[in-house]
């Protein structure tokens, strides 16, 4: 969900393990991340909200202090919270019912580590379980003496291996993440219908206003005196429910926290002021708008921004159906402001929802691409190709020449991966190869390229014109992003991810018959100083499919052909020092 990594295994019903396990070895003898922490807790009365449903707020306080245990545990070192990703809470708890927290290390960085999140709940007497909500939390190692350079993780699973590949990708997206909002906000031309509303219905916005101060005092704090995120957020969701009652006249429930970060630590003895305010209503939700600031008794003359946030609620019947909440009424200026931005805000949340959290089976095959989700589409061209790459049920189906064809059937797809050493240096490979610009001159599945946008420095828009296949009458047509990303740390690969996207400029023709991919692209590992093995991965789409098991079977060697005319190419150009690339 949002950024939330995809677990691929169900929390036992019978794992109601301690807080800290004991190792790589879980108590059945099977495989167990060193790096994971599981939390049990029972939902008391003293946990729970008006309504009898555990309290989002002491949920968030029990994901911080599982999800920085396991940081601590691969750091060595405390640790302290950065961000957290979009969460997206899927069911409530009711009182009675167990919480089941796991937490681990997907990976780790220089003195920053991701970890992933999977909360569950469990009901003791019918032992059924249900998914409440995934989450991703970025910590950072602090070490008071010396500087933290964290060891790396070592991916064992499939899951592990993918997890691992992805979250430098969202790594990427964290980092320009407060920009890319920016930007969003400031080109989005943002519909808005204030002046046809009936006023009379309107609730003022002023009037959701909050404003509470809270003391930090030692047991909100860790052994280093700094306040726990989670404690925070809780505070943070307390406030924000109070403004979303106010506009409601009713008890709401939290379905979603955006993506923020912590712009600063606090410490105990300081006095955090938290402000909230209902920001827009839509039809069945609503968002408020949090702010935490901090400031010292008699010490400073100005707060400090600690960090800021954006909570979406929904009012539920007694059939759990969302009800048609009140309009609001912003006030002039930076009300407005706040009223049109959170509308901007609530359809560039439904993208990254949508684009970045699908599995690759429920992803359309072409996107429409917009500038409101082109950092989400990018996100999601890379993170496939990685997904790809990282599944371990490869087979062996024919090799040639030190050409290997592999292929793998799952998720409802057949794709397959061919790979080859060549003798070229890594990083003229990766530019050489990532220029489609050239990709007709060794490739004849490509007769024609033109760049159609270049995006950024990474990302860049192509239409590519490819003959007809089999007994096709017209010439196919693609609309592809071209995604390239360099490594992130020793290992990775350099990578040129490739998926279709959908531009208004070019729409279908009567000339040419519209093909599409979903996943393909290629990566390159550097075996030595002049040799770099190149890997290409394609995720058959249904028009590509008997051109592809016709090769798979030998009954064609065109693949095969093509490869070996792509390393020609490289290394008739291993001398090339300004391939055209440089503008990519």
């Amino acid at each position: 969900q949002g950024l939330a990594s995809v677990f691929s295994s169900r929390t036992s019903r019978k794992s109601a393990q301690r807080a800290e396990g004991d190792g790589a070895m879980a108590d059945n003898g099977g495989y167990r991340n060193p790096t994971e922490v599981q939390m049990s807790q029972l939902v008391l009365p003293c946990h729970t909200n008006q309504r009898g449903e555990l309290s989002v707020g002491q949920l968030l306080k029990w994901i911080d202090t599982t999800a920085c245990l396991s940081a601590e545990r691969h750091a060595g070192c405390p640790c302290v919270t950065a961000s957290m990703d979009d969460i997206y809470f899927e069911r409530t708890i009711s009182v009675g019912q167990v919480v089941n927290i796991k937490a681990k290390v997907n990976r780790a960085f220089n003195s920053s580590m991701e970890v992933g999140i999977q909360v569950a709940s469990e009901d003791l007497c019918s032992e059924k379980q249900w998914t409440v909500c995934k989450a991703l939390a970025t910590f950072v190692a602090h070490r008071e003496v010396s500087k933290v350079k964290l060891k790396q993780t070592t991916p064992q699973t499939e899951e592990e291996k993918t997890e691992h590949s992805v979250a430098a990708e969202r790594r990427r997206m964290r980092l320009v993440y407060a920009d890319t909002i920016k930007d969003l906000l400031a080109n989005c031309v943002i519909q808005d219908d204030l002046e046809s509303r009936d006023c009379s219905c309107m609730v003022p916005a002023e009037r959701t206003r909050v404003e509470s101060v809270e003391l930090v005092l030692p047991p909100h704090a860790n052994h280093q005196g700094n306040t726990f995120g989670g404690q925070i957020m809780a505070w943070m969701e307390n406030v924000a429910t109070i403004a979303a009652s106010r506009l409601c006249r009713a008890h709401p429930t939290l379905k979603a926290i955006e993506m923020f970060h912590f712009r600063g630590p606090s410490q105990v003895g300081d006095r955090l002021v938290l402000k909230a305010i209902v920001n827009n209503a839509f039809k069945h939700s609503m968002e408020v708008g949090v702010c935490v600031e901090a400031y010292r008794q008699g010490a400073e003359t100005q707060r400090r921004h600690i960090n800021s946030a954006f909570m979406t609620f929904v009012v539920l019947d007694a059939d759990d159906q969302p009800r048609t909440l009140p309009w609001i009424r912003p006030q002039p200026g930076d009300g407005e402001r706040r009223y049109r931005e959170a509308s901007a805000r609530k359809k560039i949340r439904l993208d990254r929802q949508y684009i970045v959290s699908c599995k690759q089976t429920e992803m359309p095959l072409s996107v429409p691409w917009d500038p409101s989700n082109q950092v989400y589409l990018s996100y999601n061209n890379v993170s496939s190709l990685k997904m790809l790459v990282a599944k371990d049920n490869w087979v062996l189906s024919s090799e040639i020449n030190q050409v290997r064809l592999y292929t793998l059937e799952d998720d409802k797809f057949l794709s397959f991966h061919m790979e080859m050493l060549v003798q070229v240096e890594t990083t003229q490979a990766f530019m050489l190869l990532s220029d489609l610009l050239r990709r007709p001159e060794w490739d004849k599945h490509y007769r024609s390229v033109q760049l159609v946008q270049q995006v950024d420095e990474d990302d860049a828009i192509y239409h590519v014109i490819s003959p007809a296949l089999g007994g096709d009458a017209k010439p196919q047509d693609f609309v592809i992003l071209a995604s390239r990303r360099k490594p992130c740390d020793n290992g990775d690969p350099y990578v040129v991810a490739l998926r279709s996207v959908t531009l208004p400029t070019h729409p279908e023709t009567p000339t040419y018959r519209r093909g599409e991919t979903v996943c393909s692209g290629f990566c390159f590992w550097r075996e030595g100083d002049q040799l770099t093995k190149v890997s290409y991965y394609n995720q058959a789409t249904p028009g590509f499919l008997n051109y592809v098991t016709t090769n798979v079977a030998g009954l064609s060697s065109e693949f095969y052909t093509t490869f070996k005319a792509c390393e020609q190419f490289l290394l008739d150009n291993r001398n090339d020092l300004a391939p055209s690339l440089q503008t990519l």
